[in-house]
């Protein structure tokens, strides 16, 4: 497995000047934003569509620095119910053309979430059946937006030659290992995980079991980020927590810098799992966290991972084991 990196953590820096910095401390792959969420200008969408010199410009600036491109990243809601906002599902379609145009065959998104059948303009998202008005709410979301919509997308992305890795994210309609089955058996094996555990944490799931369970066959690819749980906050007010993500002190969890939630013991034990499901790919350090810097939080994520690789690299079976 190699060290990677989430390109929007040095959002401030031109694409060179972060592509220096990244290749300078230890890390090895990049994984770049085109559109959705994230408001980073890396690289034009437009340009990677319709200049083919633009494209291997960007591909060389990597290669020369001796990195590896594991994904594209368009996180959004492409089923976004307002037409205002439907530019994330336009990225969506993009990013697609531009992996296939560049040889990658990963991209990375979320799932979306809808509105409702009276044309809200707001995404619904449904996790428990009773009332039962959400029951009915939660069908005709898969059958009349989630469905129609992930076929399409299934059988373009399979057109390129591109996988799309799922972030399973609470919020949207795929947010846990059986949402994600369920819209891979609607979509077809193009789709799979972008496997990110701090999404699971919190939702009380064990990601190394969920790797043993999923396989090489569900998981494209790799965020490494850390969540951690204040058990006294927990056991006050329970995981459902809408207080912003800066109030680290007041939340139930928070998203941490690795090593800041779980320790290396347990990063040893995902590693390895990931190794026995055959996953080589990157570990994409994904930084969110508000109590450090992007720099500070990066730089001791990777001295982490690199650590935690080497303790699992020679023999993935002894590690499991230890």
């Amino acid at each position: 497995m190699i060290i990677g990196f989430v390109m929007d953590g040095l959002s401030g820096l031109p694409f060179g000047e972060a592509l220096d910095w990244v290749a300078e401390h230890g890390i090895e792959a990049v994984e770049v934003a085109t559109g959705g969420f994230s408001q980073v200008t890396h690289c034009d969408k437009t340009r990677l569509l319709e200049d083919r010199s633009y494209r291997e410009q960007f591909k060389e600036a990597i290669e020369r620095r001796g990195l590896v491109l594991s994904a594209l990243n368009c996180n959004g809601n492409p089923l976004d119910p307002d037409p205002g906002r439907r530019d994330h599902k336009d990225d969506l379609l993009r990013t697609i053309e531009i992996a296939a145009l560049l040889g990658l065959d990963t991209v990375v998104t979320m799932s979306g979430c809808p509105g409702t059948p009276d044309g809200s303009k707001y995404p619904n998202w449904v996790v428990q059946p009773f009332p039962p008005v959400f029951t009915e709410l939660l069908k005709w979301q898969w059958e009349q937006v989630v469905t129609p919509f992930w076929i399409d997308l299934g059988r373009l992305a399979t057109e390129h030659g591109v996988r799309i890795a799922i972030e399973m994210h609470p919020g949207m309609v795929v947010y846990n290992p059986t949402t994600l089955m369920r819209l891979r058996e609607i979509a077809g094996p193009a789709i799979g995980a972008n496997f990110d555990p701090s999404h699971m944490f919190y939702q009380g799931i064990d990601p190394p079991e969920v790797v043993r369970t999923l396989g090489r066959d569900f998981i494209f690819h790799v965020h490494a980020k850390d969540t951690v749980i204040n058990p006294y906050k927990r056991a006050f007010s329970g995981v459902l927590d809408t207080r912003p993500m800066t109030q680290v002190a007041e939340r139930s969890w928070a998203y941490r810098t690795l090593g800041f939630g779980h320790d290396a013991r347990w990063w040893s034990e995902f590693i390895s799992a990931l190794r026995m499901a055959g996953y080589d790919g990157a570990l994409s350090i994904e930084h969110e966290d508000s109590v450090m810097s992007a720099k500070e939080g990066v730089l001791k994520s990777v001295e982490f991972l690199q650590s935690v690789i080497v303790r699992t690299q020679p023999d993935a079976n002894v590690a499991w084991a230890t």
